[in-house]
């Protein structure tokens, strides 16, 4: 059976989904009404760090299929995430990681509230044991890493392009980037998706357009 498909991380995944349907639907009320009580449309940043700490972002599951897709069929060794959250897309990468029988996957979250729940996600899902979760500025906690044989970019759209330029000396040979919401926050990623569709840069690209838009470069 396909770890997707045990029972523990369907229950885990189903949980964490309703969750977080009922969960973003309340951070949009509570954004809406911090805006609209600014009388200018304006968010302090504290509110708006506040919300971000409780809202899920989570991958539509038919995305975490994806990723599941991609991982069993490139074999990586060695996972790199940006933006853990809750950690829903932490799993599905796991779980192929359980299925090829080999590799690890290191994400990082800037919120220790989030890299705490997602601890417990992943420990009850039972996949903790091939997830390495760093907490904080992913710049710092990413540093040290080497040999990337794929890396998934869903943390803070407006770091994509720098973080992927800081870590190009790590990128193994043929390392798959993965990067999440690239229509949905189409403007904010233009810099990132111009590098990457340009040749000259050494990575070929392709948008796919499934929920908010993946885009799938290979270097």
């Amino acid at each position: 059976m396909m770890t997707l498909y045990n029972p523990t991380v369907e229950r885990v995944l189903s949980r964490l989904y309703a969750e977080a349907r009922e969960n973003d639907r309340q951070m949009e009320l509570e954004q809406k009404a911090a805006a609209e009580a600014s009388g200018d449309g304006s968010i302090d940043e504290q509110t708006l760090s506040s919300i971000r700490d409780q809202t899920f972002m989570a991958v539509a599951p038919e995305v975490g299929r994806l990723f599941y897709l991609l991982v069993r069929t490139y074999e990586p060794s060695r996972i790199v995430e940006f933006g853990t959250s809750f950690g829903l897309s932490a799993i599905h990468l796991a779980a192929a990681l359980r299925d090829n029988g080999s590799g690890y996957l290191i994400t990082t979250e800037q919120s220790s509230e989030k890299a705490s729940r997602a601890a417990q996600h992943f420990e009850q899902a039972g996949l903790s044991d091939l997830i390495e979760l760093r907490q904080g500025d992913a710049f710092k906690t990413l540093q040290s890493v080497d040999s990337i044989d794929m890396l998934f970019l869903d943390g803070w759209k407006p770091l994509y392009l720098s973080l992927l330029q800081q870590l190009e000396p790590a990128l193994s040979p043929r390392c798959l980037v993965v990067a999440d919401d690239i229509i949905r926050y189409s403007a904010t990623l233009a810099p990132y998706l111009k590098y990457v569709r340009e040749k000259t840069n050494g990575y070929i690209s392709c948008e796919i357009p499934l929920d908010d838009g993946v885009e799938l470069s290979f270097r």
